[in-house]
Order: C-alpha cells, then structure tokens, then sequence
C-alpha cells in the first residue's frame, strides 16, 4: 500500500497559468462548408474542408465534396466553383459525418461566422441521428472585432483580414482555402492575445463574454422594473431620456443590459451614462410597441437609431395645377392633391419617380405652366418623354388623362401605370441589357412597394372605429381601439371576464382621435404595426364602425414580381455574414499585468 501523500503535497498552491488550459496545447480544428444556400432548412452542404492545428503547427486536414441530394443552382456554382456534376459521385453527408466527427474529436472548433458553419452540421447530424459533441467553439469574426480597431481593418470579413494577417492562402469560397485563411487569421489574432493576458482556452472563450465592472455595478437600476410587457426609458445625468425600448417581459430585458448578452458598443456607452431606469407597464404588445414609438418620436433619444424622426418620412405628391408634375414633399396636406408614399430617404423617393416618369410622360419642369401662355420645349419633348403642355401640344383635359393613370394607380389601380414598365424590362432582357432591365426592375419594386402601403395605410385611415380582440394564451383576451388607424385605448379581459364588459369601459376613456376619415391622424409607423397586429393569425374584430376594406385589384398581382425581386437581391450573396461585425473605434482590453494570484479584466467603453 502505497504512503498518503503529506499535507504539503495534498494542499499545494498553483500558480495562475496553470488554472485552465494554455492555448498552446489546445487542439483546434478549423472547418468551412460550401453549401447551395443560406440556410439549412432548405439547403444543404456541397463541401467540407477543416484544418487541425495545435500550438502553431498543422496536425492534418480533412477535405471532401458532398452530395447535396439536388440540383446545385447556377449562382451558387458560379460563386463556388462547384457544380453538380462535380458532387455527384460524392458521398452523402450522412456518410461523411461520421469521419468529419471523428476527425474532430476532442478539438475546439472554430470557424469564421461560426454560427454558419456549426449551424450546418449540427442540423446535419440532427438529420442523420447522430450526436452532436459539445466542445467549445471559437468565431474569429466576433474574436477579430474585439480585438482589431476601425483604423486596422474596416470591417471583420475573412476576405479583409486574411490579407491584413498576410495569409498564405487567399478565401476563394472553397472550403479548404478558406479554411487555412482562417488558420492563418487565427494565428494573427493570438498575436493580439498575448499583450493582453489572454493565455488560456477558458480566457479566451470568456473574452466575448466581458461584462465592464462599471456595467455590473448598475445592475441596481433594474430592481424595481416589474414583469410583464411595456416601455423601458434609460434615463442620464440630467433625467434626459438616452434610450427607449420595449419587450413582453420588462424586467428580464433591463437586467440583460447588465449582463455580457449586451454587446453593442452604443448601448455600452449608453449604459455608462444611465443613472435611472423608468418602466411603463402596458395591456400588451401593440400597446408597447405604439408607445415607444410616440415616446422615441416626442424625445428623439440619442441612443436610439429607430423611428427618430417620423417627420423626416419622403412622399411623392401630384401638385394641383392645370399641368400637375410629381414633386417630392415631406408633408402630406389633406385635399392637396395625390399622395404616394411614405419613403424612408431620397433615393427610393426618386427611383419611384423614375419608374413613373420612365411609363408616363408626364412633365419634369418645375415651372408653373399657364395654358393660355405658351413657352418653348425642353430636350425632353424632342425625345417623347413628355406630351410638350408648354407649347399647347396638349391640352388640359389631354394631360389630366396622363395623370389620371397615376392617380388611379395610388388609389386602387396601377395596372396601366406597371403594365408598360414590366414590358420593357423583358424588352430590355430580350436585347440582353441585364444591367438597365436590373436598374428599371429595382425601381419598379419600390414603387409597387409603395403603392401597397400606400393602399394599406388607406384601408385603415378610413375606419372611423376598430376593436380587435387577440387570444391572450391564458384564456383571456387582448383589445385595442383603433381609430383612424391610431390607437386609441389598450387593456385586457382576463379569463373568467366577459370581453364585452371590458370593452364598455375601454370605449368611454378611448382617445378622441381629431380628423376625417381618409385621413392619417399618426404617424405612418403606428399604423403598420396596427395592421400587423390585425393581419395576425388569432385576431378577431370585435367591432367596426365604417368600411374596413381593399382596393380592387390593388397590388397583390404584383406579389409574385415583388418575390422574385427580393428573392434575386438575397441570391447574390447568400453566405453573407448578416450580424453587424464592423470594428469598434477601441476594441475592449484585457488588462496586460495583474498581481500575482488575482488577473484583473478591464472593458473600455466605446
């Protein structure tokens, strides 16, 4: 029988590099998929490769086509280079796996946008029953962006910082090449790690997880926000409002901002300067949702970026005149003539514009024409892009039918205004000009886009009284008044409460909504989040005062169109990395030196 061990070698004190695993002798193992889309529920992967590396040196590698089990679209092989003649003699994922696993074992994976990656094979292996191991897992993007700042590099793309790190191998979208740029990015990055005290496995997973101290000693703010759904306001130094938000649960999402699950660096600044948090308990969600937005409309918070300045909204009017133009405006005036819109900047406003000056020859001049004065031509009537008014060429009665075609296409039709658009985009594509067809394409979806809000927002306006009734999930119900597309009142009918009761009450104290139907009395965002709600599945109108319809045919002809378009935009780059990964202007640190048996992590806020 061997001697116990003394209390000496029982109780012996280590020393603070040998508490977790040094990094040099982690084994990690660097993986990039090619797949046919974006995500795994409808796609699959063409292409595996890994690298596995340990203390600087490469240990091996793993690479290999797959077979998706369809049809790779073209796009994807002309970004890739894989098509499907390619994969058609390769093994399934499900026989890959199993090696992939193997290869992989006992490693720390890392990828570039590793929630991609990982993504794919942890559905891959839910498909095929197999388990998924659960080691920990490094993304350099999210690593690069703590580390690197807004002068080194402009944003956290494999395809920037493999060159700024002098990779060997260059991101081809080939899964071994862009696994060893990965690599070599790694590499890089634990240069940067050095410095600054990071030396450990556990240090390094913990480095996306820093809470500032000066954020967890705030935490006290959230103590009296209470459960349920409504409006939070951060509020600074001078009872100023910093930042209004909302949630279905306040008190759980004002302790998050205390917590390393808050990342963004304005809200970390944001945080910084708060010094009280108001709450502002709501019947539901629409309620919520309705009162941020007036609130961060009425006190333009610096911290928030959304629905600021609702004032700010773009709209095309068709001035009232005898020669009516299009003119971009920001107000809308009732019986000032026709509206369409909202836009949210210049550019859509005027790519609209384009596209209906593009079918309509309607005048661009901006001077006020006299139809018993007479004046020259511009270059725009030699070329048949307007009916020349100015000269007498066209009669009063002659224009306005021109600009009838616009009106009827705001208010209920616009097949005559889009009908000669997408003809000439297929004219454009039969001559094989893939460019302009793309640019008249683009311009038409925004203005098909825009007349249906403009419709949809019509629709409600002229309902002078709306209640909804949503199914709560406990047996009651969820009601709102509407009038006039505002919200008017907001409460609930608890299970065991007859909805009709609480309804009597909620119309006696409702807002009295000022304005005539037709006639937006909110802002536009209010409204669209009124008609989600209705639009719902699960809600139900209890009560309606007025005409609750659309118009006919109005722009659901143009759904498919609007599909197709938005389904092109999204093809062109469908392995994009959609978070918002730009470099800060200083990266939060770690403390390089701390005493002996204690390391000390500082965040520098942004």
């Amino acid at each position: 029988m061997p001697p116990l061990p003394t209390a000496s070698q029982r109780y012996q004190q280590v020393a603070i590099e040998e508490l977790g695993t040094p990094l040099a002798e982690v084994t990690f193992v660097v993986v990039d998929l090619e797949t046919t889309g974006g995500s795994p529920k409808d796609s699959a992967i063409t292409e595996i490769g890994a690298v596995k590396i340990r203390g600087g040196q490469v240990l091996g590698e793993f690479q290999t086509l797959v077979d998706p089990g369809h049809e790779i679209p073209p796009y994807i092989s002309v970004l890739t280079g894989i098509t499907s003649a390619m994969v058609a003699a390769a093994p399934r994922i499900g026989a890959v796996l199993p090696t992939f696993l193997e290869f992989a074992r006992g490693a720390v994976l890392v990828a570039h946008n590793a929630p991609f990656d990982l993504g794919f094979l942890k559905a891959a292996c839910a498909e095929n029953a197999l388990v998924w191991p659960t080691s920990a897992s490094v993304d350099t993007a999210v690593l690069a962006r703590r580390l690197l700042t807004r002068d080194e590099v402009p944003n956290c793309k494999l395809a920037t910082l493999a060159p700024y790190f002098s990779a060997a191998t260059s991101p081809t979208h080939r899964a071994l090449d862009d696994a060893r740029a990965t690599v070599d990015v790694l590499h890089g990055l634990f240069e940067r790690l050095g410095p600054l005290g990071i030396t450990t496995l556990e240090e390094l997973t913990g480095l996306t997880r820093q809470v500032d101290p000066e954020r967890r000693r705030k935490r006290h703010l959230a103590d009296g926000v209470p459960h349920g759904p409504g409006v939070y306001l951060f509020r600074g130094p001078n009872d100023e409002p910093l930042y209004v938000g909302t949630s279905t649960d306040l008190r759980s999402r004002v302790r998050s901002y205390f917590t390393s699950g808050e990342q963004r660096s304005r809200i970390t600044e944001m945080v910084g300067l708060a010094q009280r948090v108001d709450s502002i308990p709501c019947a539901h969600a629409l309620e919520a949702a309705v009162r941020e937005l007036r609130l961060i409309a009425e006190h333009k918070p610096r911290y928030n970026r959304r629905s600021r300045f609702p004032e700010r909204a773009l709209w095309v009017r068709l001035t009232e005149e005898p020669f009516p133009r299009l003119s971009v405006v920001r107000r809308v005036r009732p019986e000032a003539g026709v509206f369409l819109g909202p836009f949210p900047d210049r550019r859509a406003a005027d790519a609209a514009v384009a596209a209906v000056h593009e079918a309509l020859p309607l005048r661009q001049c901006t001077a006020r024409l006299s139809p018993r004065t007479p004046v020259s031509a511009c270059a725009l009537a030699g070329m048949g892009r307007c009916g020349a008014p100015c000269t007498g060429a066209q009669s009063v009665g002659e224009y306005a039918d021109v600009a009838a075609v616009f009106a009827a296409a705001v208010t209920h039709d616009p097949r005559p205004l889009l009908s000669p658009l997408l003809q000439r985009v297929d004219r454009l594509a039969d001559e094989e000009r893939y460019e302009d067809a793309a640019v008249l394409r683009d311009r038409i979806a925004v203005l098909v886009r825009a007349v249906r809000r403009r419709q949809r927002l019509a629709s409600l306006a002229a309902v002078l009284e709306l209640v909804l009734a949503r199914p709560d999930g406990d047996g009651g119900w969820e009601l709102s008044v509407v009038r006039l597309g505002r919200l008017a009142a907001a409460g609930n009918a608890p299970r065991g409460t007859t909805v009709r009761s609480v309804l009597a009450g909620l119309l006696a104290t409702a807002e009295t909504v000022a304005g005539a139907a037709g006639e937006l009395t909110t802002s536009v965002d209010e409204t669209e989040l009124v008609l989600r709600w209705l639009e719902k599945p699960g809600t139900r109108l209890v009560q309606l005062t007025g005409t609750l319809a659309s118009p006919a045919p109005g722009t659901g002809g143009y759904s498919a169109f609007l599909t197709r378009v938005e389904t092109g935009r999204d093809v062109q780059d469908p392995f994009a990395d959609g978070r918002s990964l730009g470099t800060r202007a200083r990266p939060e640190r770690v403390a390089a030196a701390a005493p002996a048996g204690r390391r000390t992590r500082l965040a520098s806020p942004v």
